[in-house]
């Protein structure tokens, strides 16, 4: 059976911590691993419009020798030129693996479903795994044991807080969104944080006050307004505008790091000074997609070249 990466909870806290050294060793000597994937193709499938991740996956695929082949509704909206499962067994049958992002997660369970190769969610509604691999690479970098740390999310609670938390807790990091009311993260990926946190030592937290972020070594930030949500921003300032990334919070909360995942739309949900200041490492946090990322393809598509 071909191994998922679906939700990012395939992987337990010692496969994880695995997987990120792995990420480390493929940052450090990217030459010694320039033949990892040679001979192995990968469809890497786009319903969504991307920057990042288009390119870290297309560029890091070639770094380790394999071949990338980019898929988007060009050939027609999955689903509705074809089902789903026809695009997961005729992709089986040509490439050694799927990476998808996608608009439903349900899209991406159909594919895992009747694919025989294995499938990585590269985004859907519900989670975005990935980036939290990076974001906790650039943890480990910046910080050390990331098991010491509190991260504090602030915004709109959706997929990205959703992977960023789950990471937490299997980390053991402990973890508070704040967020606007009626705009939390879903409550059941919260209780299953919850419960997978309690094994690891760590606290996850909701909240709409922003004092919930006092003590955080980390603040975070996505766009107020997720990808294919037409809602001017202008339209939802007020409401998000008291959980802006700025220098004021950063001092009030004691953080000395600030992540974002960007696409970022400065002056909403982060300033520029915070931004391109000293304490934000969200470049560094972009570069570590294709590192993560990389380290994952290894470990689904060729874990004995790893000894």
């Amino acid at each position: 059976m071909a191994q998922h990466f679906l939700h990012g909870l395939e992987l337990n806290k010692t496969a994880i911590l695995k997987l990120l050294d792995l990420a480390k060793a493929l940052k450090a000597n990217p030459q010694d691993f320039n033949q990892a994937l040679v001979g192995l193709s990968i469809v890497t499938l786009f319903e969504k419009p991307s920057l990042r991740t288009r390119l870290s996956f297309d560029i890091g695929i070639n770094k380790l020798g394999g071949h990338a082949v980019y898929l988007d509704q060009q050939n027609g909206a999955m689903g509705s030129r074809e089902s789903v499962k026809d695009f997961a067994l005729n992709i089986s049958t040509w490439a050694d693996g799927i990476v998808a992002r996608v608009n439903q997660h349900s899209t991406l369970t159909t594919l895992a479903e009747h694919a025989s190769v294995p499938v990585v969610n590269s985004l859907c509604d519900l989670y975005h795994p990935c980036q939290a691999l990076a974001d906790f690479l650039t943890l480990q970098e910046v910080h050390g044991d990331v098991s010491e740390l509190k991260v504090a999310y602030l915004g709109e609670g959706n997929n990205v807080t959703h992977s960023l938390m789950l990471l937490a807790a299997t980390l053991g990091t402990d973890f508070v969104a704040v967020c606007p009311k009626g705009d939390s993260p879903d409550a059941q990926i919260v209780k299953q944080a919850e419960q997978i946190a309690a094994i690891n030592g760590a606290h996850v937290q909701v909240s709409d006050r922003v004092e919930a972020a006092a003590g955080a070594d980390v603040l975070y930030a996505d766009t107020w307004v997720s990808m294919g949500d037409t809602t001017p921003l202008e339209q939802v300032k007020q409401k998000y505008m008291p959980y802006q990334l700025n220098q004021e919070l950063l001092e009030k909360t004691g953080a000395s790091t600030v992540l974002h995942c960007q696409p970022a739309h400065r002056e909403f949900e982060i300033t520029s000074e915070l931004m391109d200041g000293p304490a934000a490492k969200i470049i560094q946090q972009a570069e570590n997609r294709m590192h993560a990322q990389n380290a994952l393809l290894i470990t689904l598509l060729n874990p004995n070249f790893v000894k």
